[in-house]
C-alpha cells in the first residue's frame, strides 16, 4: 500500500450523459486559433500550422446538466475573455495516431469554455515569453457533462454558439475549424503521448470578448449538453 506525505487530491472529473460513472481527466490540451475568422481576429491568417498550450486538470469547472456553475473571476487580470469550444474527451490513448483512425479513439464530445486572462497573454506575447498564466488558472475550463460518441450525430456541420446575458457574441460552425478534429488528434499525438481521459479543447470562433462579475455565459453545440455559469 503506498503511503502519501498528505492526502492526494482527488481527481479531477467530468458528469456524463446517462450514466452514472464520471469521466476522469489526466490532461487538458487545447487547440490555438483553429477557427479562420478567430485567426484574423487575432491578427492571423490562412492554415498555419496547428499549435498546442496545456491547462492543468484541476482547471475544470465541471457543470451539471441543467444548472449555472459559479465561475470566480480570476486574480491579476482586468480582461477576461469566453472562448467557447467543443471538447473531445479521448477514451482511448496511443502516439503517431493516423486521422484515419483518430475518431476510433474518443469517447465522447462537450461544450467548454477557454477562459483568458487577455491582458495577460497579451503582455507575454509581447515579451516573448511563455502565457501559461493568461490560460491555465483555476476554474480556467469549465465543461457541460459529455455525451458518448455514439449518442453523437455527424458534428461536421453542428453549430457553435455563445451569448452574454442573452446576447449573442459568437457563432460559427464546427466546419471551420482549420484543423478538423480527427487531423488535431494525429498532430497532438506526434507530440505527446496521448492518454484515455484527456481532454482536447478544440479552438472558438471570432467574436470572443470580455466578461465581468454578474455576467451569465450561456454556449453550445448542436447536438450537445449546452454550458451555463455566472462570473461571480
Amino acid at each position: 500500500m503506498t503511503h502519501y506525505v498528505f492526502p492526494p487530491p482527488a481527481i479531477a472529473s467530468v458528469p456524463v450523459v446517462g450514466r452514472a460513472e464520471r469521466f476522469p481527466v489526466h490532461r487538458i490540451y487545447c487547440v490555438g486559433r483553429n477557427y479562420a475568422e478567430h485567426a484574423k481576429e487575432m491578427g492571423f491568417t490562412g492554415r498555419e500550422p496547428p499549435f498546442f498550450f496545456l491547462k492543468p486538470a484541476d482547471a475544470v469547472l465541471a457543470v451539471p446538466a441543467g444548472e449555472t456553475g459559479a465561475l470566480p473571476y480570476p486574480s491579476l487580470t482586468s480582461n477576461l475573455h469566453h472562448e467557447v469550444e467543443l471538447v473531445v474527451a479521448l477514451g482511448r490513448g496511443g502516439s503517431n495516431i493516423r486521422a484515419a483512425d483518430a475518431l476510433q479513439h474518443v469517447f465522447g464530445y462537450a461544450v467548454g469554455l477557454d477562459m483568458t486572462r487577455r491582458d495577460l497573454q497579451n503582455e507575454m506575447k509581447k515579451q516573448g515569453r511563455p502565457w501559461s498564466i493568461g490560460k491555465a488558472f483555476e476554474h480556467s475550463a469549465p465543461i457541460a457533462p459529455i455525451t458518448p460518441a455514439e449518442q453523437v450525430g455527424d458534428l461536421a456541420q453542428a453549430a457553435i454558439w455563445l451569448q452574454v446575458n442573452g446576447a449573442e457574441r459568437q457563432r460559427s460552425q464546427i466546419s471551420q475549424m482549420i484543423w478538423n478534429i480527427a487531423e488535431t488528434i494525429e498532430h497532438l499525438s506526434a507530440a505527446w503521448t496521448l492518454q484515455p481521459g484527456d481532454l482536447i479543447y478544440t479552438g472558438t470562433p471570432e467574436g470572443v470578448g470580455a466578461v465581468v462579475r454578474g455576467d451569465v455565459i450561456e454556449c453550445g453545440v448542436a447536438g450537445l449538453t449546452p454550458l451555463r455559469v455566472q462570473v461571480v
